[in-house]
């Protein structure tokens, strides 16, 4: 007979949600790249506010699907590319892993807006950046809670997440880190 012990159980949901989210295939370059465009139009008709933020930035780090799951422990996955200009020049992975009161699935898209060609080469140069620790960035939610234009865009670097599907609920400490990838 088995006698489950909080202990196990909790292994046994983290190991499962993090399976589910490490579970998505990587992808090639070219399959990532059809895959940012689809994102950019996709952020570009949710988020109209976010054109300007591309005017503006020094590069983007967009990931067109960041996969996230938990159960008290829980794991995010998630390919894309870094744009300089319109062209991607680099291939980055994004792992996280969170533990709180937390249950669901849910896939999105983020985008990061470095807006000085300065935050743009340390995040390049160093191998896995970690937001929170290795850089602060505000999260932006709408065109109102930005208020920008040419005078207010003041933080080096700007998030957003859009194209939310599926639900995941809860209070948690979580941390993601960016490393870069090759892609062929």
């Amino acid at each position: 007979m088995n006698n489950w012990t909080r202990r196990g159980f909790l292994a046994t949901a983290g190991t499962a949600t993090l399976t589910a989210c490490t579970g998505t295939k990587s992808e090639g370059g070219v399959n990532i790249d059809r895959r940012v465009v689809r994102a950019l139009d996709e952020m570009s008709r949710a988020l109209p506010f976010t054109d300007d933020l591309r005017a503006k930035a020094a590069g983007m780090l967009i990931m067109p699907t960041v996969a996230k799951a938990g159960l008290i422990y829980g794991g995010s996955y998630g390919e894309g590319s870094l744009l300089i200009g319109e062209a991607p020049v680099d291939y980055y992975s994004v792992a996280g892993a969170s533990f709180g009161l937390q249950i669901g699935i849910q896939k999105m898209s983020t985008a990061l807006f470095f807006m000085s060609s300065d935050r743009l080469r340390k995040f390049r140069e160093r191998n896995g950046w970690t937001l929170g620790a290795d850089m602060q960035y505000t999260l932006l939610e709408s065109g109102e809670d930005a208020r920008l234009d040419t005078n207010t865009v003041k933080d080096e670097v700007y998030g957003v997440a859009f194209g939310k599907k599926g639900l995941l609920a809860g209070l948690t400490l979580e941390g993601s880190k960016y490393s870069r990838i090759v892609r062929g």
